[in-house]
């Protein structure tokens, strides 16, 4: 059924969304939208994370209402039902992040024993950093013999019997003594995170302090552990980011080339089919089929970690996936894992789209599956770019719909080694553009897409507000994608800053929001802060810092927002969090866990009250710090 107008604009604020919203619908295709709307009304209870189904005594639920059952089968209250549910979303996410550094590591290892052709060490200099981190000295070793030593003092690092994780050397003594007194210093990756499943398991740990306290502790091991691990790993295999040039929107498919759209978020697979595209025989045969060459595009944060360093156009983020394929010029998406909608095979049936998946440990319907490993990967991504290749002739032109707009000039790669080198080595031009007051603050605006808010609008919304104040906006994921589209990622848009940030912007030749990489990439932002902690001998807690994810809504990232606020930034949801149906969890969260930690959650969908509850934070640190 075709969509109205109004029923089109209220799911999204993208001009390339909104044509192709209307050519899905002409196509028959149910979107990610038309779901959410058959799943309403939602269930109340999980809302409010009052349901519990991890035994089959259950399923159980609470009554918030006071009226029906209070108690569980096995005698569970609603705290204790509530800190169960999200100490679970924690641990998944957390999991999730860190499984994606371990592939890394293991890739890196091979790189070192010479099992993996066409990988290699790209950044001998990190390489060497980390190992010095890690306790590994680097005198007389080659980077393959370097490699092979971090890679197994990281494999260490996720079941470690140490008593803290090794980047924790990078954290701020007064912070590390919070941690220490509270119980949450985190170990090894795994450990924690089996321990989340153990301690929620029925009978185990019904404190539901004890459990959130694990909870953080959890969050932590993925924030200064396993994203850590995969972002630092991914910059010594692929290269340290550095500002590149772009473009974003559904404009980058190019109609006369061969389209191959990668989505996901590991960059093993994506980076051997950028070196395969390259390849001038497969180009010979691209052109022999009438294209004009072969056009890579990124999704979501496999998009990402193409774009920051290579400068791989982007064609959109999280809710762009399915009408990324309803343009009808999509000849092959290439996935590896998570934020991969089950339903894309589905609807690529529509379209002559080869659908290809790439993990071993995902896999999904109508679509066929390549497998991926260090030691084949070369030889599979020549494999599957021929194939794309081959599929060019197939479209269906009855079905192809060019974007209507012209792609969004944009510029990534602002890892924290660029942006220091940027000021000159030192993070002290920025500490003293914060003392001056030109820059006011920082936040970082991060986070997914989710179909309950209209696409892009709290994050843009958000983001304009900030840099309006003189705040500077750090952002990753999705929401930097949104930022893009919407223009905020060029010089130019310094124009939209207040006077102290505009001027800060155009003295560098940087716009005022910063892109700094994928999901896991979040850590880059922990690192800046905690690198100007401690050029000033002070806590992250202590900053002008804040932390948003308007759009919010993998389990990902409420282990992001746990452990950033762990870590000392207060952060903003947009998307409240199945907390609701236990005001004790809510009371500790938003207001007392800030005596403990210095920082604290707060939940408000409005983007433009969002902005002022941050200004207001931003306002009494820099009075604090006497500002």
């Amino acid at each position: 059924m075709l969509l109205t107008k109004a029923e089109i604009e209220a799911r999204t604020i993208t001009e390339d969304g909104q044509v192709f919203l209307q050519k899905a619908a002409q196509d028959g295709l149910e979107t990610v939208w038309d779901r959410y709307q058959a799943q309403k009304p939602q269930c109340g209870f999980c809302e409010l994370g009052l349901s519990c189904r991890n035994c089959s005594m259950g399923p159980c639920r609470i009554d918030p209402f006071g009226e029906g059952p209070q108690r569980g089968v096995c005698g569970a209250d609603a705290d204790i039902i509530v800190a169960r549910n999200l100490g679970r979303m924690i641990a998944a996410g957390a999991a999730s992040h860190s499984d994606h550094g371990r592939d890394l590591v293991e890739v890196l290892r091979k790189v070192g024993e010479g099992h993996a052709p066409g990988y290699t060490i790209r950044s001998e200099e990190k390489l060497k950093k980390v190992a010095a981190e890690f306790g590994i000295a680097a005198d007389g070793k080659t980077p393959a013999d370097l490699a092979v030593e971090l890679a197994h003092a990281m494999e260490e690092e996720f079941g470690t019997r140490k008593k803290a994780l090794t980047f924790l050397g990078r954290v701020p003594e007064k912070r590390r003594a919070i941690w220490d007194k509270l119980g949450i210093t985190p170990r090894g990756i795994d450990r924690e995170t089996s321990e989340m499943m153990h301690r929620t398991h029925m009978g185990v740990d019904n404190d539901w302090q004890s459990l959130l306290l694990h909870g953080l502790r959890n969050a932590l091991s993925d924030g200064w552990g396993g994203s850590f691990i995969a972002t630092e790993v991914s910059d010594i295999l692929f290269g340290i980011p550095q500002p590149v040039p772009s473009e974003v929107n559904l404009g980058v498919l190019k109609e006369n080339q061969v389209n191959i759209v990668l989505h996901g978020h590991n960059p093993i697979v994506s980076e051997m089919i950028y070196e395969a595209a390259q390849d001038p025989e497969l180009l010979a045969l691209a052109s022999e089929k009438g294209a004009e060459g072969i056009n890579l595009a990124g999704l979501c944060c496999t998009g990402n970690e193409l774009l920051m360093r290579r400068g791989i156009p982007m064609a959109g983020n999280h809710l762009m996936t399915e009408l990324a394929l309803s343009t009808g010029l999509v000849d092959m998406m290439i996935v590896d894992y998570q934020c991969i909608m089950p339903a894309l095979g589905e609807i690529a049936t529509c379209y002559h789209t080869l659908m290809i998946s790439t993990s071993d440990k995902a896999k999904f319907p109508h679509m066929a599956h390549h497998e991926f490993h260090p030691e084949t990967a070369q030889s599979k991504a020549r494999e599957l770019v021929r194939m794309a290749v081959e599929n060019y002739e197939r479209r269906l032109p009855a079905k192809v719909l060019p974007a209507p707009n012209t792609p969004t000039r944009m510029m990534a790669g602002f890892s924290v080694e660029a942006i220091l080198g940027a000021l000159g080595g030192s993070p002290a031009p920025l500490i003293e553009a914060i003392k001056s007051g030109a820059v006011q603050g920082a936040v970082g605006v991060v986070g997914c897409n989710n179909p309950k808010i209209r696409q892009d609008f709290g994050h843009v919304t958000l983001t304009r507000h900030l840099i309006e104040n003189d705040i500077l906006v750090v952002d990753t994921g999705c929401a930097a994608v949104a930022h893009a589209k919407a223009g905020l990622k060029v010089p130019e848009a310094a124009a939209l800053a207040g006077p102290g940030l505009q001027q800060v912007c155009k003295s560098l030749g940087i716009p005022p929001v910063l892109h700094m990489g994928s999901c896991v990439d979040n850590v880059r932002i922990l690192d800046l802060a905690a690198a100007l902690a401690n050029a000033l001998g002070t806590d992250i807690s202590d900053l002008p810092l804040a932390a948003a994810a308007p759009e919010w809504y993998s389990e990902k990232a409420v282990s992001i927002a746990c452990y950033a606020v762990a870590s000392g930034i207060f952060t903003v949801l947009g998307t409240p969090p199945p907390i609701f149906g236990s005001p004790k969890i809510v009371k500790l969260l938003t207001e007392d866990i800030e005596g403990l930690l210095g920082a604290s959650f707060a939940v408000e969908p409005d983007p433009e009250k969002a902005a002022a509850r941050i200004e207001q934070h931003i306002r009494q640190k820099r009075k604090a710090l006497g500002l």
